[in-house]
């Protein structure tokens, strides 16, 4: 039990910060779009069909999401390279455009199930996470080179209706997989000002189902987001964990502690903020510590997320047990 729960904690940390950031979709047999830039709306679902306007000509409000929160293909910083179908309508325009001021605000992060995204995902590799210090002080990460073991994966933004966990959480927006080496998926809800972790389950039901509840909510994102915000979850969660009745405690410290640039394999170079989250899960006596960096871009959503070792004990470590950058 004890290597399930660890397991879990990295991955709703790293997944809860980048599941939920970019959209785009693959073409197939019948599809109408294959990018953002094939639509009228700027988005292109993930089953390859547009999203289509509202009848005032703007786009339609996203399941807990505020009007305006889609993707577009006019989200990457300028002279940064190739635009693509990721990002999310601002308040101002058909697309959205990255201002700039430093600050991410809720309709400049995309959020709504139906989108999906290319990550480059390694695990057990060295990191630099200090970065370089730029001249006006803001700091400079690269994560686009190679790393020991890379593999791409899909990340898909889907609806719980229908599923089997889903008269147990009413309120969830999307689910998606919480890492690239389970099948547990995390259960997520868009509200307000805040994108928050309702709970994990299982992708199917049975005798070795796990569906487990967070009360209350994890805040993953509380936006509006600019360095030195920070905000706290302090969860009770229970239910079942491969089919045994469960219960321990978590405690979330997030702080967004730096803005800089990222590259990553996708070759943009981002303008993003950096949010630091460090975990600390009681099963009984037990404490385990982990901890997250996710870089957030304007109109991106997170860019990228890096995820300790358990019980790392450096603020920025050298060692991560998984490494997410977005890739082509």
């Amino acid at each position: 039990m004890r290597g399930f729960q660890s397991g879990v904690s990295a991955a709703v940390l790293l997944v809860g910060l980048m599941g939920c950031v970019v959209g785009g979709c693959a073409a197939s047999g019948g599809a109408e779009c294959s990018v953002g830039a094939d639509c009228a709306s700027g988005v292109c679902q993930s089953n390859g069909r547009c999203l289509p306007l509202a009848e005032d000509g703007g786009l339609p409000p996203a399941d807990g999401a505020p009007s305006g929160d889609a993707a577009s293909e006019d989200a990457a910083t300028p002279d940064a390279g190739p635009a693509s179908d990721a990002g999310a309508r601002d308040a101002g325009g058909a697309g959205c455009v990255p201002n700039g001021d430093g600050v991410i605000r809720r309709e400049e992060v995309p959020l709504m199930a139906g989108l999906r995204a290319t990550f480059r995902v390694a695990t057990d590799v060295t990191v630099d996470m200090a970065g370089e210090v730029l001249p006006d002080g803001r700091r400079r990460w690269d994560l686009s080179g190679p790393l020991e073991g890379d593999r791409d994966v899909l990340v898909d933004l889907r609806d719980p209706a229908g599923a089997w966990y889903a008269e147990d959480f009413p309120e969830a927006t999307y689910v998606t997989e919480l890492s690239a080496t389970e099948e547990l998926l995390g259960v997520f809800q868009v509200g307000g000002s805040a994108l928050r972790l309702l709970g994990v389950v299982s992708p199917d039901d049975g005798f070795t189902r796990t569906r487990l509840e967070n009360d209350p909510a994890v805040d993953v994102l509380a936006f509006p987001l600019e360095v030195g915000e920070r905000w706290t979850s302090e969860p009770s969660v229970s239910g079942l964990a491969l089919g045994a009745i469960t219960a321990y405690s978590e405690d979330y410290v997030s702080e967004v502690d730096a803005a800089g640039e990222l590259v990553t394999p996708f070759g943009t170079t981002f303008e993003v903020l950096r949010v630091r989250t460090e975990l600390e899960r009681t099963v009984g006596l037990l404490t385990t510590t982990v901890r997250t960096f996710a870089f957030v871009s304007e109109c991106f959503g997170t860019v990228a997320t890096v995820t300790s070792e358990d019980d790392e004990d450096q603020v920025e470590f050298s060692r991560a047990a998984e490494v997410r950058r977005l890739a082509p």
